[in-house]
């Protein structure tokens, strides 16, 4: 089967391509393609005109400002997985990025591509909620800034207007002290995750917990932060009674399965990373020059 006719528009600036969105009746804007085109092909969705970004070359660079890494949207996610400095920077993403799909779909793939399409069991987007990510967002109208946690509106959906385009992702720079790690369970190597946790821990000099960040990825229609924990278990030694809390309370979170994977799968193997990714970023804080 093949995609339904529609018109094909190759803006070279943003601008250009705002205008366009804004003055097109049933328009959709095309980052990478990599779900939007199989999409089509299965005629999942149809529209009327189609605006390639991919010419748009301001929305293909990466910055650093103040505390953050500013990401174009069309940057692909294999300029993520090269760039030097993320690996230091942002280690977060650079070890999420190795589990997005394939090489050859991450050589086509974007960032702003994945966000926007906010697959629960997606890695970009649960790395852009457990840090914290900015995004910024423009139309005819002007822009804005919002923030990813408030970015997310119901399956595979997000707050965007009609009329507006992500533009940029503002990533922030990881503490030098702090230890990431990034696990996700799939069936085989680049299929979809079942389950994915990111976790951001930091001690003090005390060895208590400083600074501490906890997402789960693939329980249901988005990724999740466990914020109360956050908050609850700072200043706190680290310890085997906090990992049984820690677990204890995935078991009530809200799980959707699928014909493959149960929620009660999907919830026990979430449960599982977040033990391993905590035990090992406290073993990489205890001993940073061997995490």
């Amino acid at each position: 089967m093949k995609a339904a006719h529609f018109d094909y528009h190759a803006p070279r600036t943003l601008v250009e391509a705002l205008d366009l969105l804004s003055t097109l009746e049933n328009a959709r804007v095309l980052a990478g393609g990599q779900s939007l085109m199989p999409m089509l092909n299965l005629r999942l969705g149809g529209f009327d005109h189609l605006i390639d970004l991919g010419h748009v070359a301001e929305l293909s660079v990466i910055e650093k400002v103040s505390g953050a890494y500013k990401i174009g949207a069309m940057v692909r996610q294999r300029e993520i997985e090269k760039f030097e400095g993320f690996e230091k920077n942002v280690p977060l993403l650079y070890q999420a990025i190795r589990y997005v799909g394939h090489q050859q779909t991450r050589n086509r793939g974007t960032i702003g591509g994945s966000i926007c399409h906010l697959d629960p069991s997606a890695e970009l987007p649960l790395v852009a909620l457990t840090m914290d990510a900015r995004l910024e967002v423009a139309s005819t109208r002007g822009m804005r800034q919002i923030e990813f946690k408030d970015f997310f509106s119901s399956l595979l959906s997000s707050v965007l207007s009609p009329d507006e385009i992500l533009t940029r992702i503002y990533m922030p720079v990881s503490h030098e002290s702090d230890c990431c790690v990034f696990l996700e369970f799939s069936r085989r190597p680049a299929d979809f995750a079942i389950a994915s946790v990111a976790v951001v821990l930091r001690l003090d000099e005390q060895e208590k917990i400083q600074h501490l960040k906890i997402g789960i990825g693939g329980l249901g229609p988005s990724a999740v932060r466990l914020y109360e924990f956050e908050q609850k278990f700072k200043g706190q030694f680290w310890s085997e009674t906090m990992l049984s809390e820690l677990q204890s309370h995935i078991k009530t979170l809200p799980g959707e399965g699928d014909l493959d994977n149960t929620p009660e799968y999907r919830n026990t193997l979430a449960q599982v990373l977040v033990k391993r990714a905590l035990t090992k970023a406290f073993q990489m804080n205890k001993n940073p020059l061997h995490g």
